[in-house]
């Protein structure tokens, strides 16, 4: 017999399952980001963490900056500045198990 809390999960999925799958929500806005900011110079790239806490300070949403920044710290471009190494926004936000 099925427990009702595995019921629950088949039907809705996990708790996990469900927060990934917003985080999937914002990856195709994170990928049309990136031409823009392999344009930038490493001067430029770095001068997004200023300009992202100005407009913050400004009263701009969290939110509506998450994916600039997310572009700017761990996909491709920015990964492969930082760190030498090229990064998909697909596998940033898979669990780290499945890498």
């Amino acid at each position: 017999m099925v427990s009702l809390g595995a019921l629950a999960t088949k039907i809705f999925g996990s708790s996990n399952d469900r927060r990934l799958k917003s985080f999937h929500a914002g990856i195709p806005a994170i990928n049309a980001l990136e031409p823009q900011f392999v344009a930038l110079t490493d001067d430029e790239l770095r001068g997004k963490t200023n300009e992202f806490r100005e407009r913050l300070a400004n009263g701009q949403d969290l939110d509506d900056l998450l994916p600039e920044a997310f572009v700017g710290m761990a996909t491709p471009e920015g990964a492969g500045r930082s760190r030498n190494g090229r990064q998909t926004a697909r596998k940033s936000c898979a669990p780290s198990a499945s890498r």
